[in-house]
C-alpha cells in the first residue's frame, strides 16, 4: 500500500507539472532544454515535465505611465512633460527571446524617447501641436520595439510643468493679446460709425428743416430722461423759417 501511495503522490506531481492552463489573453512561450519549442495556448496545454519550462506573455495592452522627464526646448526653455504610453505584445516568442524584460526597457526607451523629441520643438509648438508631436513619438518608439515583438499603438503627453516665470509671461502675453484685440473692435466700431453718421448728415444737410427736428427731438428725450432744468442756447437761425412762415 505505501508504494501504491508513492506512485500516485509522483503521478499526481508529474501530473501537475505537466499541465497548464492557459487564459484567453495569455500566451505560453515553452523552452525544451533551453531551446524555444515554439508557442502554446490559450486553454489547455501539456508539456514535458522537467525538460520544458513555460514563460506565460499576456497579450493585453498595457497603459504604462511615463514618469515626468525635465526636458529642455529648442528655444531653452526649461520644462517637465510625462506621457502615458500604450502598447501590446504581438509575437509572445520575440518579446521573451530578444529583451531581457520588455516591459522595463520600454519604459526606458520611452523616457529617452520623450526628451529628445521634446527638446527638439519649440515650446509654442509643445503647447499648440500637441497632436503632431504624440504622433511623432509613436513612430519613434514603435519601430524600436517592433524586433522585440511589441506593438506601441498611442503614445499621449499629459501634462507639461512651465515654471513660474514662464507661466506669467505668457500670462502678461495673452493680455496684451486680448487688449490688442479689442482695441482693434472699438477702432472698427468707430469708423464704421463714422460712416453711418455721414449719411445721416448728408440726409439732414438736404431739408433745414429736417435737423429742426432733430434738435427738438434732443431736447424731448433730454426731458423725458431728466428732472433737472437745463438751458439750452437756441440760434435764431434755427426759428427764422418758423418766423418766416408765421408771417405768411
Amino acid at each position: 500500500m505505501q508504494i501504491w501511495g508513492v506512485l500516485a503522490f509522483f503521478i499526481i506531481l508529474i501530473l501537475s507539472q505537466a499541465i497548464k492552463i492557459l487564459r484567453e489573453y495569455e500566451r505560453g512561450v515553452v523552452f525544451r532544454l533551453g531551446r524555444l519549442a515554439g508557442t502554446k495556448g490559450p486553454g489547455l496545454v501539456l508539456i514535458i515535465p522537467f525538460i520544458d519550462k513555460l514563460v506565460r506573455v499576456s497579450l493585453r495592452t498595457v497603459a504604462m505611465d511615463v514618469p515626468p522627464q525635465d526636458v529642455i526646448t529648442k528655444d531653452n526653455v526649461s520644462v517637465k512633460v510625462n506621457a502615458v504610453l500604450y502598447f501590446r505584445v504581438l509575437d509572445p516568442a520575440k518579446a521573451v527571446i530578444e529583451v531581457e524584460d520588455f516591459l522595463f526597457a520600454t519604459s526606458q526607451l520611452a523616457q529617452t524617447t520623450l526628451r529628445s523629441v521634446l527638446g527638439q520643438a519649440e515650446l509654442d509648438e509643445l503647447l499648440a501641436e500637441r497632436e503632431k508631436i504624440n504622433e511623432h513619438l509613436q513612430q519613434i518608439i514603435d519601430s524600436q520595439t517592433d524586433p522585440w515583438g511589441i506593438k506601441v499603438s498611442l503614445v499621449e503627453v499629459k501634462h507639461v510643468d512651465l515654471p513660474q516665470e514662464m507661466q506669467r509671461a505668457m500670462a502678461r502675453q495673452a493680455e496684451a493679446e486680448r487688449e490688442r484685440r479689442a482695441k482693434i473692435i472699438h477702432a472698427d466700431g468707430e469708423y464704421q460709425a463714422s460712416k453711418q453718421l455721414y449719411e445721416a448728415a448728408r440726409v439732414i444737410s438736404q431739408d433745414p428743416a429736417a435737423l429742426q427736428l432733430r434738435y427738438l427731438q434732443t431736447l424731448t428725450e433730454i426731458a423725458s430722461e431728466n428732472n433737472s432744468t437745463m438751458l439750452f442756447p437756441v440760434p435764431i437761425d434755427l426759428l427764422t423759417p418758423f418766423l418766416q412762415n408765421t408771417k405768411k
